[in-house]
């Protein structure tokens, strides 16, 4: 390394030359090529790295997966080093050579002495050092927690519903499963003949599956007008037998018909036994619907976590979109109006898929307390060249211009503690821009803010 390479960086701006080449003579340079690891997670921070040429990038490894935090992209850029002021330093990150380059090598010791000449940049880089670490740890345990628990209890709520109806659903088979069979019983002591019961079994299978009629109003009033009839023609467990027959459909014509095939006695066994059959046809579908629902929410939670993918592969941004609202579902269920404008041929992208959600959730969750939980919520994406553009809009207030002028700088946040997903906007552009690539920007105006991420369909590595 010469004196010649190091004199144009910032980075060693204020240092005379004599102790720039010092520096030089007590370290060494290091020519890397892509692909090649530098140093890595863990081991001790016994070097100082600072990138000359090429770039270098962070890579953090969570059990089997690797996360690429940052890149150092420019001369100047540097790792490491921390155990010049930190005897139980270590490195944070793995450091990985994207292509060709060079970076000089300088040993903690080395680098304490330079330090040495400024005394006071020791004790500074000391404090904030172990203020930093003690700050961002405490303070990404906790968000993390507050966030878990949120999206925690909003799922809970969500499952709890379609369960709670299945329970109920299969709470009522059981009486109505009896009423079945007792109905049976009575129209066989009442000597129906096999005739008979084909004629009213092929009646009541012209009543469809599930409920006919969804106004409530018009199920009351048919309700009333079947009650009259059956209590006309002698039956007298009109209450129990009327309900579900206008749920189903029942008209009174229907009801003329049956009452042709069946003779007095067996009148109301049969008209108890197809309304028992309606029941338990709805009462199934009702189990059908909820165990539905709770496999999409399960299925959302998969899709949302990426718990079964690797880091890096090809996502869906719609489905991304998709599995966060229903993520967020308790958050929109009054009030706020979502609509879709999905493009027609959007590809799927290279993308980190999880971490990704973590920005729509942002996105989605700082929207709606924008509108004050009333408005509307806008999800569009479309296909833009060699890119996805994904747009997120909400009908609230708008951002002042100077609140916009700062909402991606760090740890800058308009809401109280405790609100919120503990995401800022600041790491959300570190995800789209230092992560994939893209772009992310927010054009508001009152009743009308977009914020607009740009990912491209495929990295470059």
């Amino acid at each position: 390394m010469r004196l010649e390479d190091l004199r144009p960086i910032w980075l060693f701006d204020g240092l005379t030359d004599e102790q720039v080449q010092g520096l030089i003579d007590a370290s060494d340079e290091v020519a890397f090529d892509g692909g090649e690891t530098l140093w890595r997670q863990g081991e001790p921070a016994d070097h100082w790295w600072v990138v000359v040429e090429g770039a270098v990038d962070l890579v953090r490894h969570v059990g089997r997966e690797e996360t690429v935090l940052g890149r150092l992209d420019a001369p100047g850029r540097w790792a490491g080093g921390f155990r010049a002021w930190d005897e139980n330093g270590v490195y944070l990150a793995t450091g990985r050579a994207t292509g060709r380059g060079r970076v000089l090598r300088v040993p903690a010791p080395a680098l304490r002495d330079l330090m040495a000449a400024y005394p006071i940049a020791v004790h500074l880089l000391d404090g904030v050092f172990h203020t930093a670490r003690h700050i961002e740890s405490g303070a990404r345990q906790r968000e993390a927690l507050m966030t878990l628990g949120t999206l925690s209890a909003g799922l809970a709520h969500e499952i709890n519903n379609p369960a709670a109806a299945a329970t109920r659903a299969v709470d009522s088979l059981e009486g109505e499963l009896d009423v079945l069979c007792t109905s049976l019983r009575r129209l066989a002591q009442g000597n129906i003949s096999a005739d008979q019961f084909r004629a009213l079994d092929a009646l009541s299978r012209e009543i469809g599956p599930g409920p006919a009629v969804h106004d409530p109003l018009a199920v009351a009033d048919r309700e009333e007008e079947l009650s009259t009839w059956l209590r006309r023609h002698g039956v007298t467990r009109d209450w129990a037998i009327a309900p579900p027959l206008a749920a189903a459909g029942v008209d009174l014509a229907w009801c003329e018909r049956a009452a042709a095939i069946l003779e007095a006695p067996t009148l109301e066994p049969g008209l108890a036994w197809m309304a028992s059959t309606f029941s338990v046809a709805a009462l199934l579908a009702e189990v059908k619907e909820s165990t539905r629902r709770v496999s999409e929410l399960v299925a959302a939670v998969k899709s949302y976590s990426q718990m079964d993918r690797a880091a890096m592969h090809e996502v869906d941004v719609t489905e991304g979109l998709e599995s966060t609202l229903l993520m967020l579902g308790h958050k929109l269920r009054e009030g706020v109006t979502v609509t879709r404008d999905y493009g027609p041929e959007v590809p799927r992208i290279e993308a980190y898929a999880g971490e990704l959600n973590q920005v729509w959730t942002n996105l989605i969750d700082n929207a709606v307390d924008a509108m004050e939980g009333s408005g509307t919520l806008r999800l569009s994406t479309r296909a833009d060249g060699d890119a996805v553009v994904v747009a997120v809009g909400d009908s609230g207030h708008g951002m002042p211009p100077e609140v916009a002028a700062r909402a991606f700088d760090p740890f800058y946040t308009t809401k109280p503690v405790g609100q919120g997903t503990g995401l800022g906007l600041d790491i959300a552009r570190r995800i789209v821009v230092e992560r994939h690539g893209g772009t992310i920007a927010i054009d508001s105006r009152p009743g009308d803010t977009v914020v607009t991420v740009r990912v491209p369909v495929r990295q470059a590595y």
